[in-house]
């Protein structure tokens, strides 16, 4: 399965970086303005409507419709994991309803001084088939500018 990866440092406290990235407002902030994101709900694991924190078990239904092109595309992710520890922490979204036949988003932290990395690891798989394996390293082409922007502003906003 191809993955996509990418990492920056931001000058800000490792608790300040976890907090922004632990809701929905975070996710909204991140996304650059040309994907067009609408979230419809965001559901903690009981059930409960806009959690202040996405603990595993929460779910995020959203849709994009990138450059206002086309029909919108539904996005429903679910968060499968989430932990911190001193120091380090973590959250991994799974795609269960979407555009790629399989999209696994593991966000990383960690303090180092006083700055925060960040690190995305996407696996995922392209739809069509053996046509989208084969397509499937190129995505990066995609992912670049998406994951750039969402570390810039990461940067321009907590730094």
């Amino acid at each position: 399965m191809p993955t996509y990866t990418r990492s920056s440092r931001v000058v800000a406290p490792f608790e300040d970086v976890w907090d922004f990235h632990s809701d929905e407002r975070g996710l909204v902030a991140l996304t650059p303005g040309w994907m067009n994101l609408e979230i419809e709900s965001a559901r903690g694991p009981d059930g409960e409507p806009d959690p202040d924190v996405l603990e595993a078990g929460s779910v995020v239904e959203s849709s994009v419709r990138p450059f206002g092109v086309g029909p919108r595309q539904s996005w429903v992710s679910e968060i499968t994991a989430r932990d911190e520890s001193a120091g380090s922490a973590y959250f991994r979204d799974i795609m269960t309803d979407g555009p790629f036949d399989e999209w696994v988003h593991t966000h990383t932290f960690y303090a180092d001084g006083g700055t925060t990395i960040v690190r995305d690891h996407v696996e995922y798989e392209l739809p069509l088939g053996g046509l989208g394996d084969a397509l499937g390293p190129l995505a990066v082409v995609g992912f670049e500018p998406m994951f750039r922007y969402r570390h810039r502003k990461t940067r321009e906003l907590l730094e």
